[in-house]
Formats: structure tokens, sequence, C-alpha cells
């Protein structure tokens, strides 16, 4: 039997990262003297804090903060190297069982240090105020006043240690599960067997014979492991309406929103903002049905290229695009960018076993970011490579924050992904004049938008009615699941014709991965493009505020980090604005499809 090895070669075969400069190897004694380091320093830590933070004053209070940021930056940067090194094996049961003991060792740990946030969340406001008010404080200001936002739902510490340490045995170990059967997950398709990337990736080829059967295998591909997929949702259905119901949150969505920073009101107005502007996929479907000549998509279709020049990228190509992209909004971003090129921090080939989809591991505390692709050499690739990247440079331009400061709330962190994807897409149509390709590559820009923006916030839908069923209804079947999932899509798709989609929802990995991620995306697209088109019309006079907002990560609440480039993500109107920017997008490829 044919295998992944076998299918078109798009020349970054052999792009694969080292990870040399994180450790030498997985056996290596400087990870064992590591994990030693952040398991005996928790140790001193607790037996030198616990019982005293409320006496602290805001000096030795920040020398506290200090010694816990080192302590979790050991363990989070051989937590980063041994997620990576499984990425590109998950079949590996060596690679495995190191990022297991690892995941052990963290959920130990947090259990040993539970206690400063307990006892600093438990500080009266007054003093806590004075306490941050302090210039000594100004280093750590934002994070230890993001640590009090969480003190309606703390438990007590002997519960806190207890949720700690048996999370690896709960939703972390569903959640491994659930990755390393989608990584095994093979499509019998043209007598080959390939990988779930692969064969979705043919679903942007021109002909639509070859999208139709693409999408039947990998319905049949998913059919068999449905009746598991089901049981891991189930699962972390039922631990997250536990720990929720334990803590007192108002809603199932409350904690990820806690996390963003983000009022549950400010997500639910970008959720009804999106939700009332349906009527543009439905328009762009409806458009793009009649560019392919069918009375009615297919869902299959909806990332169909609308002409026939939909030839495979090689690497090198697609390298030129985007580094040429960011080199012309910045020659810092091009350099940073180049980079990841020339110093291997890229894991780019398609291969048996590694990990579906694509990310930035943006955290290596002491190193730099590195980028996993799925390359497969279609346009979408381009734009994916680009977005990563986007995360690199984000990374990379805020690592001096430390740890602490450096982690962005996902409504931001998407900022520097979807800036960089506009970048490599505004690049490919300069360099394109035929009108029929203009065309599609508008086409295909509307495509990312449609899924970026719509398709997130109907998965934000499907997942919020999910939660909702499970904790009224019990268990899911996997036909509850779908029914769930097409009602959902087909209010935002209208008029597509969803048979076989069925059983689409079992391999996405953000719900089980990250409970409530997704609306981050819809979130991230529209800021990140109320950027962008004021980066059009302001020109260079923007360019280093953008930097200066990267540079911040998320050492500010995130209205304030959004003021740096002059935006108020309070306003809905920024939303709408966004929303409106994808219109006018569509009327523009109305206008070129009708010339």
């Amino acid at each position: 039997m044919a295998t992944a090895e076998t299918t078109a070669r798009t020349g970054a075969e052999d792009v694969a990262w080292d990870l040399t400069d994180v450790y030498p190897a997985p056996d290596d004694a400087t990870l064992e003297a590591d994990l030693e380091d952040a398991r005996t320093s928790g140790s001193r830590f607790r037996k030198r804090y616990a019982g005293r933070v409320p006496d602290l004053d805001a000096a030795a209070l920040v020398e506290a903060v200090q010694e816990l940021e080192r302590i979790h930056s050991v363990l989070t940067r051989a937590g980063a190297y041994a997620y990576m090194h499984f990425s590109t094996n998950t079949a590996d049961p060596a690679r495995g069982a190191l990022l297991q003991r690892i995941q052990e060792l963290g959920a130990a740990l947090d259990a040993e240090l539970v206690f400063f946030h307990l006892e600093w969340t438990a500080i009266d406001d007054e003093r806590a105020n004075a306490l941050l008010a302090d210039v000594d404080a100004a280093p750590y200001r934002h994070h230890l006043d993001a640590l009090r936002r969480w003190r309606p739902y703390l438990l007590s510490e002997p519960e806190e240690r207890i949720l700690s340490e048996k999370s690896v045995s709960g939703p972390t170990a569903w959640s491994r599960l659930f990755q390393e059967l989608g990584s095994a997950l093979r499509v019998q398709l043209e007598g080959e067997e390939i990988s779930l990337e692969q064969a979705l990736s043919r679903l942007h080829r021109p002909d639509r014979e070859e999208r139709r059967e693409a999408s039947e295998a990998v319905t049949e591909a998913l059919s068999p492991g449905l009746r598991t997929s089901a049981f891991i949702f189930n699962a972390l259905l039922l631990d997250k309406s536990i720990e929720d119901r334990l803590r007192g949150y108002p809603s199932w969505i409350a904690a990820r929103n806690l996390a963003n920073e983000t009022p549950d009101e400010a997500v639910q107005a970008l959720v009804d903002a999106v939700v009332s502007r349906y009527d543009i996929p439905q328009r762009y479907y409806r458009l793009k049905a009649r560019l392919l000549g069918l009375d009615r998509l297919a869902h299959y279709d909806r990332q169909a290229p609308v002409s026939t020049g939909g030839d495979l990228i090689p690497w090198d190509d697609a390298v030129g695009v985007v580094s040429d992209a960011y080199g012309s909004f910045s020659p810092e971003a091009g350099r940073i960018v180049g980079e990841f090129f020339a110093r291997r921090w890229i894991d780019a080939p398609v291969r048996s076993d590694k990990m579906n989809g694509a990310y930035c591991m943006t955290r290596v505390p002491g190193v730099h970011p590195y980028v996993l692709l799925n390359f497969t050499g279609d346009r979408r690739a381009v734009l994916t490579l680009a977005h990563e990247l986007g995360h690199g440079l984000h990374g990379y331009l805020a690592q001096d924050r430390g740890l602490f400061n450096a982690e962005t709330p996902l409504t931001l962190a998407e900022t520097a992904s979807v800036f960089g994807e506009a970048l490599a897409f505004r690049h490919l149509l300069a360099e394109e004049h035929d009108k029929k390709r203009r065309l599609d590559l508008l086409v295909g820009r509307l495509d990312d938008a449609v899924a970026t923006v719509y398709r997130q916030i109907a998965l934000n839908r499907f997942e919020d009615r999910v939660h909702t069923a499970r904790r009224d209804e019990g268990e899911l079947a996997p036909d509850r699941f779908a029914e769930l999932w097409i009602d959902g899509q087909q209010r935002m798709l209208g008029d597509v014709d969803l048979t076989g989609y069925e059983t689409w929802w079992s391999y996405i990995p953000h719900y089980v991965v990250s409970p409530g991620y997704v609306y981050a995306y819809a979130y991230g697209y529209l800021f990140s493009l109320a950027i962008f088109r004021k980066w059009e019309r302001e020109g260079e006079s923007l360019v280093e505020p953008y930097f200066e907002l990267l540079r911040a990560g998320g050492s500010e609440a995130p209205e304030r980090l959004a003021a740096i480039v002059g935006l108020d993500v309070t306003d809905p109107q920024l939303w709408s604005d966004g929303l409106d920017a994808v219109g006018e997008l569509l009327g523009e490829a109305e206008a070129l499809a009708a010339s």
C-alpha cells in the first residue's frame, strides 16, 4: 500500500527543526538537571513563603514572583521541548512517556505552589492596591493584578492541589489521546494511505471530482472512530462542568473569558455581531457557486479555487513570498522571519504520525519560538506559513518580557499571525495581473476570512450548544453531536449542501485541547484587520507602534495594548467595521467577477 511519502513532493521534505537550542537530546543530562531544579526549587519556595505572602512588602513580593517565574520558566522550557519532540512522531512511546512525565511533574509543581496564588488573592483590596502602586512592583504589576481576577472562583488549597494533580489523569490525558488518534488517522484515497492533513488539502483542488472523492474518503476515515471521539468529548465536557460547578463559574465559557481578560459581555457582543452578519458568508457562497458553474455548493466546494491554476507551490517559492511580504512591511520583520528559515526553527513536511495542523511554540524560555507545519504546497499552506511566522515574530519580540509578561491573552495572540497572512496575501495580489487569477486570490482571501471569522463563531455556537446539552441531557451520542453540528453550520452556510459533513466535528482539536478557544480567532482577525487597514492608510508611522504592541506581549490589559496602535477593543464598532471590511472585499470580488 502506498503511503504519504509517495505523494507529490513540495521541497519541504527535509525542512526539519533543530531542537538542540533547547536541549541536545531527550536523554540529555541538562534536561534531567532542569527537571530536578524545578522539583527542588518548588519545595524550597514553599518552605520559604507559605503562610508569609500577606506579610511581604512590595520589594519582597517582587522577589518572590521573580523566583516563581524562574521555576516555571525552567519547567516550561522542558515541557515545550517534550511537546515539540512528541509532535513530530506521536506514535513513539518514548516521546509520549517523556511528555507525560513532565506534565505530571508540572501538575505536582502547580499543587506545591498554588498557595502563592491563594494567599495573594486573599489579601484585602486596599492593601493589595497599595502594594501594586509601589514602584518596586512595577515590573509585575499587571501580572499580579490579573491573578486577583480569579479570586471569586478559587477553592481551598487542599481542593486546588487535588484538581491540579488529577488533571494529568483527566483532561490532559484525554486531550493527548485525542491528538494521538488524530495523528494516527489514515485516509484511503486513490490507492494511497495518506494523512488527514493531506486529504483535507485536496479540498483546495480545482477538480470537483477530486474534492468529492477526498471528502468522502475523509468521512469514511472518521467513521470508525466516532464512538471514541464522542466518548472523549463527553468525558471532557463532564469534567469541565464539574470544575465549573465547584468553582462557581456562571457559564461554561467564563473561565476562558477570564483568562483572555475579556468580560463575558464583550465576548457576547462579538458573537452577536458576527452571527447578525451571517448574510455575508451566505452571499459569498452564492457568488462562489456561480463562479464554479454550480447551482448549489457542496461542503467540499467551499475551499475550491475558481480558476484552474491550482499548481503545487514549491517550498522555496513559499519561503520567497512570505519573506518578501514581511520584508516589505519592515526590514526588521523580514530579518526575524529569515532567521526561522536560516536557523532551522521550522518543521515543515507532512509525515506519518506527525501531529495534524500547525502551531507556533511561542514560549520557550531562554531560546526562541519554533514553528510546526504540515506543508502541502497549496495556497492555503503558504498563508499558514505566514500565519505561524506572525506568531513567531510576536514571540521573538516579546521574549525579553519574561514568562509571566510575555504571555498574551488568546484574543490578542492572533494579532501578528493574521497580520502576517494579510501581508502575504497583499504580496500575492500585487504580483498577479491576470484578472482571473486576481479573482482567484480574492476568493481565496474570502475563504480565509469566512473560515477565520464566521466559521469560528459557528464553531463557538456549536461548542456552546454541546456544553449546554451535556449538562442538561447527560452523555451525548455521536448522532446528537452531528445534529448540533449540522444545525449550527447550516445557519452560517445557508444553502450549502452538507450531506456527508455530519461527522466532521470529530477531528477538530480546539474543543478538546482548549475549550472556548475558537472565538479568539474571530476577535484576533477583526482586531488585526483594523490594524492592517490603519497601516495601509498611515504607512510607516504605524510600524513602530505595531512593534511596540508585539514587544509588550501580555504585560498590560488588552485595552491598553490596543491603545498603543490607536484602537479601542471595548467599542463594539470595531467589530462592525471589521465585518464591513469583509463585506467590502466581497463586493470587490463580485465586481471583478461581473467584469
